[in-house]
């Protein structure tokens, strides 16, 4: 239920933003808003607002399909507090880096939700490497995180486009590192449930 909530709460926001411009402006990642006057809150509003439908509809379809899976397990051990809080943090610690290398630009912003559903992706990898993701072709989980962070990490080097990939990179590894923080037996798990392939 939580996970449902937080794809709610994201997809209202979102959708008043789409159609009052003065809700991104307020909720954008922009670093001079950040340096000038202190809204920190930015490092966490970015990631409830959208560029359009399409990107919003990705995110939260990723999140309604592996936060379900993340938050059953994180329950367990911290509570569904617990996986809010992890969410959350997810969004603010995957936009640290970009935020810290683009703090002076004035024409750099960011936004969107995908560093917390990355490090949410990615957290579910860890549970269950053998979930089949469909994108597009039906792909083991943990073949698609490996692609998926070659993907971002290389687009990441290139640089230019709209795409944040550094924060997909930042997320990824931050819903492993609170996985294996949060409970350190996650780890052999994964490495037997990685020899034991588990076909479509």
């Amino acid at each position: 239920m939580v996970t449902i909530i937080l794809i709610v709460v994201t997809a209202a926001v979102s959708w008043l933003a789409f159609e009052r411009p003065a809700i991104v402006q307020r909720l954008i990642l922009w670093p001079p808003a950040i340096e000038r006057n202190k809204q920190f809150d930015r490092l966490l509003t970015h990631g409830f607002i959208h560029a359009d439908f399409s990107h919003l509809l990705f995110n939260m379809i990723t999140l309604f399909f592996f936060g379900r899976v993340v938050e059953r397990v994180m329950s367990q051990y911290i509570g569904s507090i617990g996986y809010v809080l992890f969410y959350l943090s997810a969004i603010v610690v995957a936009i640290l880096p970009t935020y810290m290398q683009h703090r002076h630009d004035a024409r750099y912003s960011s936004l969107g939700a995908s560093g917390g559903v990355s490090a949410v992706l990615f957290a579910s990898i860890l549970l269950d490497p053998w979930m089949w993701i469909m994108a597009p072709l039906p792909v083991p989980g943990f073949l698609y995180g490996i692609g998926y962070v070659a993907y971002s990490f290389w687009k990441d080097r290139q640089g230019g486009g709209n795409v944040n990939h550094s924060a997909h990179l930042a997320g990824a590894a931050y819903g492993v590192m609170f996985m294996l923080l949060m409970e350190p037996a996650v780890l052999p798990s994964f490495l037997q449930r990685l020899m034991t392939p588990r076909f479509m």
